[in-house]
């Protein structure tokens, strides 16, 4: 796993975005797994201005987003199906037609969520999996307690999660209480993950999943066994981290050929 500490939020979309463009330069055709919510926005905002710079293109690649509420609206503004197309397809210029969302509105949600699982084996896996990572440690939606085998299904959402989702709808009542997401099984499957968190409020789950036992009570130690997770946060999110020291030593002697470019245009 490797740890990447910045100052602030923007740099941490910035140096993920850049990640995500190493994948997407080498194969253009990349599969590219989507989070949604605040944590990955800094990171489209950038990419879409590599896109508009004519730095890469998204047009051959495909999508596949991390989750969905289930049963809200498709065209609800807060369904993750609008968020994609809105944040992510237009943006990064992507074809419609090769970016799937869970498809929380389906009569038999079981074999949807199966069916999400073969699809994404079907376009050959995923190259690289943006995540964030909530306040208890969930990713995805896979809360405290879920499986590392799990694969994409149905889950209650913790109170603390519909508390922080919240504040994307009216109330609290309105935030769905089930959702559909790609498990830690499959999360695990991709070839490479890049999570990101910004913010004090993060700091205990982050060090929970970097430093902590791997355990299921913090989803994020999945991590901890990927041959390519890397882990990119501010100040804030790293305040807890024992080691913070020694990753800001790794990154700053980090070999020419092993970095990737995360200058922003002039």
């Amino acid at each position: 796993m490797e740890i990447i500490i910045l100052p602030t939020a923007v740099e941490v979309g910035r140096m993920a975005a850049a990640k995500i463009a190493s994948v997407v330069s080498r194969k253009p055709s990349a599969v590219i797994g989507l989070a949604t919510g605040s944590s990955p926005q800094d990171i489209y905002a950038d990419l879409a201005r590599r896109v508009q710079g004519g730095e890469i293109s998204f047009a051959q690649a495909r999508g596949f987003a991390l989750d969905e509420y289930v049963g809200i609206p498709l065209e609800h503004p807060e369904s993750y199906a609008s968020v994609i197309a809105r944040d992510v397809v237009g943006p990064l210029g992507f074809d419609p037609a090769r970016v799937r969302v869970p498809d929380g509105r389906a009569a038999d949600l079981e074999f949807a969520a199966k069916e999400y699982d073969a699809a994404i084996r079907a376009a050959g896996g995923i190259d690289v999996q943006i995540l964030g990572i909530g306040a208890n440690g969930h990713i995805g939606f896979n809360e405290p307690t879920s499986s590392f085998a799990s694969r994409t299904r149905i889950k209650t959402l913790a109170p603390a999660t519909r508390a922080a989702n919240a504040r994307f709808f009216d109330s609290v009542e309105e935030v769905p209480m089930h959702c559909m997401t790609q498990g830690l099984g499959t999360i695990l499957e991709a070839r490479e993950l890049v999570l990101v968190a910004q913010g004090e409020g993060k700091a205990t789950a982050v060090a929970g999943a970097v430093e902590g036992p791997v355990s299921s009570f913090v989803p994020g130690s999945a991590l901890q066994l990927h041959e390519h997770a890397t882990v990119i946060v501010d100040e804030a999110a790293a305040a807890q981290l024992q080691l913070a020291d020694y990753y800001r030593h790794v990154f700053a002697n980090k070999p020419a050929w092993q970095r990737f470019d995360a200058t922003p245009a002039r």
